[in-house]
């Protein structure tokens, strides 16, 4: 029984904290040579439209390293990025950078 509650209790710490990891407010991407790229997944979250970068990537902790590292090319997420960016930007709505210096810093 007390086994069992260990378990248990482990377990809902788990999801309690990927929960929060994937809730965080904001991260950095490894950006390679022009520089780490931050990211803010509350921002994100707000447009409302998940499917744009999860159709891509999973929806769990760790799941863009776990992307790149499984052969997606840092390129291919890139420009999926600024795809949306710059769609966004077409249609007057909110949107992130969509130059090169403006996600890329070299800090």
């Amino acid at each position: 029984m007390f086994k069992k509650a260990i378990v248990v209790g482990v377990s809902v710490l788990s999801v309690a904290f990927a929960g929060a990891a994937l809730a965080a407010d904001s991260m950095v991407l490894k950006g390679g040579s022009p520089g780490d790229v931050p990211f803010n997944h509350k921002k994100h979250q707000e447009m409302k439209n998940c499917d744009a970068c999860h159709s891509l990537i999973a929806k769990e902790a760790g799941a863009i390293e776990k992307a790149l590292a499984g052969g997606m090319a840092k390129k291919a997420l890139m420009k999926a990025c600024q795809d949306c960016h710059k769609a966004n930007k077409e249609k007057g709505a909110p949107t992130g950078p969509t130059s090169c210096k403006e996600c890329h810093s070299k800090k």
